[in-house]
């Protein structure tokens, strides 16, 4: 079996890794599906054009068809991603990629089986050895923080040096850039440019400005 890495057509990048299309994957939960193509319009303007649609609302399938529907420009993948059923849903609906918190050998086979890109979840390195034996390079990192930061995936690095993450779960504007500046992460996956009060209100000019400072992180 080749390396699996996370290839998602990017605008103007075809093939490009899915770790390498922006520092930042926002991580989206929506509940209103009317706030999917605004927040997809702000995210991109400001330079996030990867943005994962978690599947924690009864929303989320609805949300990643609006997207893919009517924002092109925009790379939208499903998230919290538990069953091969919602990879089916969300395949349907319109997924470009998909990415789960934790991985079973029949949710990876499901994943697999898709033929989308995908970042299972780890949080040990039994489970990165594994997915590495299986072909597959390019993960997720949960819950980051809590599973030991940036010094757990700087430990990695030498003895892993195929893998590689992206972290998520505490990640945050103070804490990103130590993540991406370790050689075995790609992007970061963050929630920080979506404050509550600002989908609240509709303020999708905050939206997009907090976006574009998390784009601008660099190595």
């Amino acid at each position: 079996m080749g390396a699996v890495t996370s290839t998602a057509p990017s605008p103007g990048t075809p093939d490009s890794s899915l770790l390498d299309l922006a520092p930042v994957i926002p991580v989206v939960i929506v509940h209103d599906v009317a706030d999917a193509v605004p927040m997809a319009r702000a995210l991109v303007a400001g330079g996030l054009p990867a943005i994962e649609v978690t599947f924690r609302t009864p929303a989320a399938a609805d949300a990643i068809r609006a997207i893919a529907d009517e924002v092109p420009d925009a790379v939208v993948g499903a998230g919290t991603v538990l069953t091969p059923e919602q990879v089916e849903t969300a395949v349907a609906a319109g997924s470009r990629f998909l990415v789960t918190p934790g991985w079973t050998d029949r949710l990876l086979g499901a994943l697999d089986a898709s033929g989308l890109p995908y970042l299972p979840g780890v949080s040990t390195t039994s489970e990165v050895v594994a997915l590495l034996e299986r072909g597959v390079e390019e993960m997720k990192f949960f819950p980051a923080e809590a599973a030991g930061g940036t010094a757990y995936l700087k430990a990695l690095a030498s003895p892993l040096p195929r893998a590689r993450f992206c972290p998520t779960g505490g990640v945050n504007a103070s804490n990103a850039l130590g993540y991406l500046s370790l050689p075995n992460v790609g992007c970061v996956g963050g929630t920080w440019m979506l404050p509550p009060d600002a989908l609240e209100a509709g303020d999708w000019a905050r939206v997009e400005s907090l976006a574009r400072e998390a784009a601008a992180l660099r190595r």
